[in-house]
């Protein structure tokens, strides 16, 4: 009996993750035993899995497999499509890539991480561009969302998505400030058979403009919202709270969501980047935020959940699972010696606009972000494989422990895990393993049973 492949699947491996399924339309990896892997190299459409030499054990996955559509029974000799054969990468395995493709801005933000508005990170050039495009498909990498700075500025941005499609990496998002979200452009990537998320910066009714430093900003990023949804593009944004517009959440969730806009994140806006160089002070103390976030999420059930919200680490939910909610900081830790301090960044890279592999976009306003490789230095299998980066994304949780042995003894530990590594690097600059003040204070100052009073009687009251 012979069995093929199905065309919507490849088989691939990284180092110490060495077999996998990946499913070409999702953009996903499934990793599988190698007895699995070996089950699945049979079904290339030329070997008979009823020879004797094949082991029983092996031959007895392929059922399964077909029954789950991943085989089905094929003529011998039916090849496989272009690129399912088994191949292994020379790097680590990275789900995404967060890149920034520029550091310049047609806006002038007062809070942006790398001061973007005075090209302070720069620009890479077209031919080193292309190159990381290249180096990213040789790395495995499946995913890529784009920002900047403004991403769009770039006059070979689509450039950009044309060669990062040909090699079959999927654009989840771009990341922008709305204005050049086009007409234009979006009939250029619906040509191309595509609809990424744009993800826009909305930072309250009455108050974007001057966060971003341009007049009629709001209008402008309400119409690019209206023009995603007139087209089909899903769109999802991103808030900036600060003492003057925190009053401002409940009307700016319920004018996105009228926009069309699906999911919003929320976030303080951190003194680095040119909020600090501005002088600025702080946006918003911690106790301050923490009890907006409290008092809004009443608010935020009584308004029919008008899309998906997340405010920080403190609370996140989604409509279409009303009768629930999560607390983004709270973890669960069965296992120091084996979890990730930050899950996120072990599985996402953020590639700065002068080309460093950062854990997460907010070091690229803070000089830590200089100890991290170059990648068009250094290569990006090495940064994948051994680095600065490698080293912090695969700290266990136990690391943070021996550094921290009082947050070891603190009754919280295994659910706060030292918190949000950026967030500590904010609190205590160039200390990778600092614990994370808003972490500390949601758990020791008792705020998760006051989240948990809030949500559960507003999800009562929803019945």
């Amino acid at each position: 009996m012979y069995y093929r492949l199905d065309p919507r699947y490849c088989l691939r491996g990284w180092q110490k993750l060495p077999w996998a399924l990946v499913d070409r339309e999702k953009h996903t990896a499934r990793f599988v035993t190698r007895q699995t892997m070996e089950a699945l190299q049979l079904c290339n459409g030329c070997i008979d899995t009823d020879l004797p030499l094949i082991d029983p054990a092996v031959r007895a996955l392929l059922p399964a497999l077909e029954q789950a559509g991943i085989i089905a029974q094929c003529a011998p000799g039916t090849p496989l499509a272009a690129g399912q054969a088994y191949r292994r990468y020379p790097a680590r395995y990275i789900h995404t890539a967060h890149w920034s493709v520029t550091g310049r801005c047609n806006y002038r933000c007062k809070h942006c991480y790398m001061s973007a508005p005075d090209a302070k990170l720069g620009e890479l050039d077209h031919d080193t561009i292309m190159d990381m495009v290249d180096q990213l498909a040789a790395c495995g990498v499946m995913n890529v969302s784009l920002t900047g700075g403004e991403p769009l500025i770039r006059p070979d941005f689509l450039e950009i998505v044309d060669a990062l499609l040909a090699h079959g990496i999927h654009i989840t998002t771009i990341y922008s400030n709305g204005r050049l979200v086009t007409e234009d452009l979006l009939a250029q990537l619906e040509k191309r058979g595509i609809r990424p998320e744009f993800n826009m910066s909305f930072d309250g009714v009455g108050y974007h403009d001057w966060l971003r430093g341009v007049p009629g900003a709001e209008q402008t990023v309400e119409a690019a919202f209206r023009r995603c949804r007139e087209h089909g593009f899903p769109t999802g944004a991103e808030m900036c709270l600060w003492r003057d517009n925190a009053h401002a959440l409940r009307d700016s969730v319920n004018r996105l969501a009228a926009w069309g806009c699906s999911h919003l994140k929320v976030n303080p806006i951190g003194n680095v980047g040119a909020w600090q160089e501005g002088g600025y002070g702080e946006a918003i103390s911690l106790q301050e935020l923490y009890q907006l976030y409290l008092d809004y999420i009443p608010q935020y059930y009584r308004d029919g959940m008008p899309l998906t919200l997340q405010l920080g680490g403190f609370f996140w939910a989604n409509p279409k699972d009303p009768e629930s909610y999560e607390i983004p900081l709270q973890k669960s830790c069965t296992n120091p010696d084996t979890m990730c301090l930050c899950g996120h960044a072990r599985m996402v890279l953020y590639v700065s606009a002068e080309g460093r592999a950062l854990p997460c976009m907010a070091l690229s306003g803070m000089d830590i972000q200089r100890e991290f490789p170059l990648i068009q230095e250094n290569g990006l299998a090495a940064c994948l494989t051994d680095s600065r980066y490698m080293e912090l994304i695969d700290t266990r949780a136990a690391a943070y422990f021996r550094e921290n042995p009082a947050c070891r003894a603190c009754e919280y530990a295994l659910q706060c895990v030292g918190g949000c590594r950026a967030a500590a690097l904010e609190a205590r600059p160039g200390d990778l393993l600092a614990p994370d003040p808003y972490a500390c204070a949601l758990f020791r100052g008792g705020w998760v049973p006051k989240i948990e009073a809030a949500a559960g009687a507003a999800i009562k009251a929803r019945r």
